[in-house]
């Protein structure tokens, strides 16, 4: 049986897991330090119980992501030896410099933060988490650099049937780079905003610690509609440089058949997609020419018209990727982030006009908001992997090639069920110590003792 489907499956059930945790890294990380921020500069004791109480939220978060991410490095090795035997001169790199300056960076002064409150004077704390949200976002950096290789490979050369690399600071400037990071990163500010937003809404209705959730939902939205904002912008900068290098990914996620000029975006598609006679579409004319090119004309061109050009490229194969996961994926990112930005920019409105923020039945329902950027994140990354398909470095080896030869489908099935099961019970203890202590809620402190009548806190 070919191994390569389950392959595929459980280097993506890792993936997904892994990334369940790494947006609210990126974000909360920022959140924390902007916390601490206020309090150095404030004196408030408020500021401080915020950071320590979002700080411990974000270390269950960290240490959890940190477990997940160490397995899919091993997965290269193992499940694609052909891919790294392929692209190792290159993709090692950026993984070596992500492990050995971006994490450690991060991991070091983590470490000075959780242990240093009552050793290192303010500034030098404060100065530990602004470098732990620099490195947490760094390392994202460089995860990100190796994975634009895969989409679009720059600064290389096939030597003895490997991709051997010929310019350092091309791979770093792949113009992928600089659409795929902002993206990325953005959307984790966003997603540590809501997780901020939705916990502090749950609180608020609970009646409980008004004056502190009240605050951190408000820095938390100030943040989220700053941050989605440029998440929806940045996203649309993407999806032009998407038409540009991987034309096939945007027409299979507008389920595009037909090259159209100008080209109309679809807002539902249903149908057999092998007769387009008995497909039915809702579609806005030129709307999709608008988002390619920021005018009403221009070509975007269609999977058929696709399919053949590739076949000239790169001989004969089937060159379109899943059209149904590739089409709802791109609805499901979108549509969250709209919603999102909706969110933010209503309670945003009510701030600024000085309404009770939480109130009415709507808000009852605000914490599931905290699922949103989840959703958005994860269907972005399968719309970004799963539309690349045949491809896994894109124009220079196919999915296909890059399995090991030598591991069974018994082999990958067996670790297939296992990491699953595992990271589901990794996934349901973070999910139940994040609840436990969100539940909790900050620690009251009381003073313990007096020194020349200045009291000291627990």
């Amino acid at each position: 049986m070919n191994p390569t489907p389950l392959a595929q499956w459980q280097f993506a059930i890792t993936s997904v897991y892994h990334f369940f945790f790494v947006p609210l890294t990126l974000g909360l990380s920022v959140l924390v330090a902007i916390m601490e921020t206020l309090y150095v500069r404030t004196g408030r004791d408020l500021y401080k119980r915020m950071t320590k109480f979002w700080g411990k939220l974000f270390l269950i978060n960290f240490a959890m992501g940190v477990v997940t991410g160490i397995v899919q490095e091993f997965q290269f090795g193992m499940n694609w030896s052909e891919y790294s035997r392929f692209v190792g001169n290159i993709f090692g790199a950026p993984l070596a410099i992500e492990a050995l300056l971006a994490f450690f960076l991060e991991s070091t002064f983590l470490g000075l933060w959780i242990f240093g409150w009552d050793k290192l004077s303010k500034k030098m704390h404060l100065a530990a988490i602004w470098l732990v949200a620099f490195g947490s976002n760094l390392s994202a950096l460089w995860i990100l650099i190796a994975n634009s290789f895969m989409q679009q490979p720059t600064g290389y050369a096939i030597e003895n049937g490997q991709a051997v690399m010929t310019s350092f600071w091309a791979l770093v400037a792949n113009p992928h780079v600089w659409v795929q990071f902002p993206h990325t990163v953005l959307s984790g500010f966003t997603t540590g905003a809501f997780f901020v937003m939705g916990i502090s809404v749950y609180q608020l209705l609970r009646k409980k610690e008004p004056e502190f959730f009240n605050r951190s939902f408000e820095l938390a939205n100030v943040f989220g509609v700053i941050s989605v904002l440029l998440v929806i912008l940045v996203g649309h900068s993407q999806g032009q440089h998407m038409v540009r290098v991987q034309p096939m990914k945007m027409a299979a996620a507008e389920a595009l058949w037909q090259s159209e000029d100008p080209a109309s975006f679809s807002l539902f598609t249903i149908g057999d997609e092998k007769n387009l006679d008995d497909v039915f579409a809702i579609r806005i004319p030129r709307v999709l020419s608008l988002l390619a090119y920021n005018r009403l004309d221009g070509e975007v061109k269609g999977i058929r018209d696709l399919q053949a050009e590739y076949e000239t490229l790169y001989g004969p194969g089937n060159y379109v990727p899943s059209v149904f996961t590739a089409y709802w994926s791109f609805r499901i990112m979108v549509g969250s982030g709209f919603l999102m930005l909706f969110l933010s920019a209503w309670t945003l409105f009510r701030m600024m006009r000085g309404l009770p923020v939480v109130v009415g039945k709507y808000f009852k329902f605000f914490p599931l908001a905290i699922l949103l950027p989840y959703a958005a994140n994860t269907t972005g990354w399968l719309l970004t992997e799963m539309g690349r398909q045949p491809w896994v470095v894109f124009g220079l080896m196919k999915t296909a090639d890059a399995v090991s030869p030598t591991v069974s489908f018994g082999h990958i099935l067996t670790t297939l069920i296992g990491f699953t099961l595992v990271y589901g019970l990794l996934m349901g203890a973070d999910l139940y110590l994040l609840a436990k202590h969100a539940k909790a809620g900050p620690e009251i402190q009381t003073p313990t003792r007096t020194v020349n009548d200045q009291a000291y806190w627990e």
